[in-house]
C-alpha cells in the first residue's frame, strides 16, 4: 500500500527511484530518504513475516499451555510489529508535506541539521593528551606492527 502511495506521490516506480538513488544519493535527499525508509520498511515486514511463521509453527505443536520458547516467539512478533509500524510512520511522515515539523521553526532546524557534513561529535577515540606517555601495552602493540 505504501509502495503505491510513494509511486503516486513521486510519479514514478520504486525501481526507478531506487536506480536514481543508487546512481547519486545526494541528487535529491528527499527521494533518498523515502527510498531508504521504504527499504527499511520492507526489511521489517520480512522479519515480521518470518517471526509470524515461526510462531504459528510453534503454536501448532503446543498442547493447551504455551511454553517459554513459544512466548519468546510471540514477543519477537510483537517487537517486529512495532519496528514495522514505526518505519511505516516515518514513510507516511515523509510523504505528508503538512506533517508536524515540516513547516516553521522545526523545519528550519531540521534543514540546518541536514546541511551539516560529517558527524556532529568526534567518532574516533582521542589519543592521550600531549606529554602523557602511552601505556606500555599500546607501545608494545605498536612495536609488533
Amino acid at each position: 500500500m505504501l509502495t503505491a502511495r510513494i509511486e503516486a506521490h513521486l510519479g514514478t516506480s520504486m525501481d526507478h527511484l531506487k536506480a536514481v538513488v543508487t546512481d547519486d544519493p545526494a541528487t535529491n535527499p528527499y527521494v533518498t530518504d523515502i527510498v531508504k525508509w521504504h527499504g527499511l520498511l520492507l526489511d521489517a515486514q520480512a522479519v515480521l513475516d518470518r517471526a509470524e511463521d515461526e510462531l504459528l509453527a510453534a503454536l501448532q505443536t503446543q498442547p493447551s499451555e504455551v511454553d517459554d520458547p513459544t512466548m519468546d516467539l510471540a514477543h519477537r512478533v510483537n517487537a517486529a510489529v512495532t519496528a514495522r509500524d514505526g518505519r511505516a510512520l516515518v514513510v507516511r511522515w515523509l510523504l505528508n508535506p503538512d506533517a508536524p515539523g515540516k513547516k516553521g521553526p522545526a523545519a528550519e532546524r531540521l534543514a540546518r541539521l541536514r546541511s551539516r557534513t560529517g558527524p556532529a561529535v568526534q567518532t574516533s577515540p582521542a589519543g592521550p593528551p600531549a606529554g602523557v606517555p602511552a601505556p606500555a601495552v599500546a607501545r608494545a602493540a605498536r612495536a609488533l606492527r
